[in-house]
């Protein structure tokens, strides 16, 4: 549901304590067993399988000596981290109907409310004298707040509020003089006015800052990037040191896949950034649930490259899928992960923080933004790596490789970092 009008404030973490004098009044919580024994339910639904997995989990990292057993123990993991997240939901949600609480408190000027533990929590901060028709509400059966039963309710821009459960008349009418007395203010009756009532909640402190950054938005949008962007020319200086190494050092077209693969590894990672900065408390959920599902990706994917490009060029040895092979495989290939890494925390420093790309962009859009030049890219040194294959002088191919993966990454990088795609998406 979209809010619209007036936005109050909100801060996570543990209940403060009231600073001078003032209301602190700690408000009955009203709890539904039916809906407490039906997310019980569902909670241990979650729980079980997870605990099941973690215990193959264990399992599987207490003794492995060889790739496909590393990978079987990643894939297990990423998968049970990836599916904590809605047994950690579901136990949150029942650890709060159990025992949560709900505290108002108010000061000059302020009116807060608590609603969680008292070790954490969350708090709604509402200015005075904006909130109105603070009163006594009860609720139809059959809506959204039938659950509180009798409560405080007031309006605050285009939105009711309501707090506490199962309270009287009297009791409200007791708190509405006592919230008069601590904050100084007369409590205003009537309709909201129409700055109060416009817009997506976009009077935050938060939106405050995106409207101030307006200016770099729109310096963004008319200078896209180019070829002669720093960032690209880093990109395409990074993609050229395996054309070296294939040129100077022998690398061969399986190196060059397992480097591509490194790389997919270091995009990931720099997603995760971007989801933390975009996301800020959202990402504590968000960012294991994209590690949990691009973890295991990137473990099977890996797997498919080692079958099918390493262990054909090390044909009659027996060591294929050894540990310390896969890990020669990486110490080899460090002048161009490290180039592919600098190029790439280059950009998200340049564009994605310098740009303030994260500007109306979501988490959704960032946990998905990966995939797309991952795959297609995997794509294109598959087939050439099948076609190397074929013609069985791998040289030209993994020359066509490079050139080709540079060719994607530098018109994928440019569309990326487009202004105008950038324009088209709402600032809020």
């Amino acid at each position: 549901m979209i809010r619209k009008g007036l936005r109050p404030g909100f801060k996570f973490g543990p209940e403060t304590p009231l600073v001078g004098e003032g209301l602190r009044e700690t408000l009955p919580f009203g709890r539904s067993w039916p809906a407490i024994i039906i997310v019980a339910v569902m909670d241990a639904a979650f729980v079980l399988p997870a605990i099941y997995t973690f215990k193959q989990v264990l399992s599987a990292w207490s003794g492995y000596d060889s790739l496909f057993d590393l990978v079987g123990a990643l894939f297990l993991s990423a998968w049970l981290l990836g599916w904590s997240i809605a047994p950690l939901i579901m136990t949150t949600i029942l650890v709060m109907m159990l025992f949560g609480r709900e505290v108002l408190k108010a000061g000059p000027g302020l009116v807060e409310v608590f609603i969680g533990l008292p070790v954490f929590g969350v708090t709604t901060c509402y200015d005075v004298g904006k909130m109105r028709n603070l009163r006594f509400e009860t609720p139809a059966k059959k809506s959204g707040k039938s659950w509180r039963g009798p409560h405080l309710a007031f309006d605050y821009g285009a939105n009711t509020v309501a707090v506490g459960s199962g309270i009287s008349e009297v009791t409200v009418t007791t708190l509405r003089d006592q919230l008069a007395n601590v904050t100084g203010t007369k409590f205003r009756h009537g309709a909201q006015t129409p700055d109060e009532a416009s817009g997506d909640w976009d009077d935050s402190a938060e939106t405050a800052s995106v409207r101030a950054a307006t200016s770099s938005e729109t310096l963004r949008t008319e200078t896209p990037r180019t070829l002669q962007s720093p960032t690209t020319l880093a990109l395409i200086i990074a993609n050229l040191v395996p054309l070296a190494g294939s040129a100077f050092l022998g690398w061969k077209l399986s190196d060059v896949m397992v480097l591509y693969w490194a790389e997919s590894a270091i995009i990931g990672f720099f997603n995760v950034c971007k989801i933390i900065v975009i996301g800020r408390w959202a990402a504590l959920l968000a960012v294991p649930f994209f590690i949990g599902h691009f973890g295991g990706f990137m473990a099977v994917h890996f797997l498919f490259i080692y079958t099918l490009f390493v262990e054909p060029a090390q044909a009659g040895n027996a060591g294929g899928g050894d540990l310390a092979e896969v890990a020669l495989l990486f110490s080899a290939l460090w002048p161009a992960l490290l180039a592919l890494f600098v190029s790439h925390a280059f950009s998200f420093l340049y564009n994605f923080l310098g740009r303030r790309e994260y500007l109306g962009r979501t988490v959704n859009d960032q946990m998905s933004e990966p995939y797309g030049r991952i795959i297609f890219m995997h794509l294109v040194l598959i087939f050439g790596g099948g076609l190397a294959m074929l013609l069985g002088n791998p040289a030209p191919v993994i020359l066509m490789v490079i050139v080709l993966k540079i060719v994607f990454d530098v018109k994928a990088h440019l569309k990326q970092h487009s202004g105008g795609e950038r324009m088209a998406k709402p600032a809020a």
